[in-house]
């Protein structure tokens, strides 16, 4: 059986922590901890209800990356908290969420689990990137929908979706896809430029929603067709779509890069092996939640790990 890889989203965990736990979590010194608690027990339970055999912590080096705004300068512009000339965005983020970013990172090497990123690119581009690379199955975790474009039948990829709570994960699979959007996941990427998506800064197409979106695809297979069409007097198409299309031509062309997933990093050959805690990893992790006052979330992290006292 091929080994079964399971890669985190981590910034969209550690936000669903922090805004899903209470601020009361703290540490002696009274820090706020509660993502640092909650993405600890999602990994304990990811673990142990998955049991993958490799893992990955993929990482936002850039969670804006210039070469997507300078196509789509919308995006993700809502969350932009400060532009500085010359360096990434700062996105914007709860104080008590910014100070436990670092803590969250400190906690994964500690566990030795590999915390994977790429300069001047997205978390979701890392994952695209491992997803592809590997030859077993893939488990992606996530509460982003744009990442339901890498499901696949053939390794297979799944996505395991965040959006009803950790214990209610939904399985996306290719079917799931087709299911709720009536496209297939190889047509997410010009399904999502079409109708648009506020969250990311997308602003769509006017008047075409998700039902408009997918019968367009259903017709003419993928933008470029669908832009082909839009141009042809003689294809059957709406004429207030057509109207709309050929005025967003700009923007359906700069949109979807932005949207795809990168699927050809160079990310050289991380160690993705599931961690085993032994007695190093215990009494290092123990430390330093004694530190931060993280309580019953060390145990259960690293029986998941496979961590016990008489390692």
């Amino acid at each position: 059986m091929s080994s079964r890889l399971m890669l985190l989203d981590t910034a969209s965990l550690y936000f669903r922590a922090f805004y899903g736990l209470p601020d009361t979590l703290r540490a002696p010194d009274g820090t706020c901890v509660n993502a640092v608690r909650g993405l600890m027990d999602f990994l304990a339970r990811l673990v142990v209800d998955h049991r993958p055999d490799a893992l990955a912590a993929c990482w936002d080096n850039d969670w804006r990356p210039r070469w997507r705004t300078d196509l789509l300068p919308s995006y993700k512009a809502h969350r932009v908290a400060e532009e500085v000339p010359g360096v990434s965005d700062v996105e914007e983020v709860p104080d008590p969420l910014e100070i436990q970013v670092p803590l969250i990172r400190q906690a994964l090497e500690l566990l030795q689990v590999a915390v994977v990123g790429a300069d001047d690119y997205e978390a979701d581009d890392v994952i695209g990137t491992l997803a592809t690379r590997w030859t077993g199955p893939v488990d992606i975790v996530t509460g982003d929908r744009d990442l339901f474009q890498l499901a696949s039948a053939d390794k297979p990829v799944r996505i395991l979706y965040t959006a009803r709570g950790m214990s209610r994960l939904q399985i996306v699979t290719p079917d799931t896809v087709f299911e709720k959007y009536g496209v297939q996941p190889e047509q997410y990427v010009d399904f999502a430029v079409l109708r648009g998506d506020p969250s990311d800064g997308l602003p769509g197409i006017a008047g075409i929603g998700d039902k408009t979106a997918a019968a367009l695809l259903s017709s003419f297979g993928d933008l470029d067709g669908i832009r082909a069409a839009a141009a042809d007097p003689r294809a059957r198409m709406a004429a207030r779509a057509r109207t709309s299309l050929r005025a967003g031509v700009d923007y359906l062309t700069r949109a979807q890069p932005v949207v795809q997933v990168v699927r050809d990093l160079d990310l050289g050959e991380p160690d993705l092996t599931l961690p085993v805690a032994d007695n190093r990893t215990r009494e290092a992790f123990a430390t330093f939640a004694s530190r931060w006052g993280l309580g019953g979330v060390e145990q259960r992290v690293l029986a998941a790990l496979g961590g016990s006292e008489s390692q």
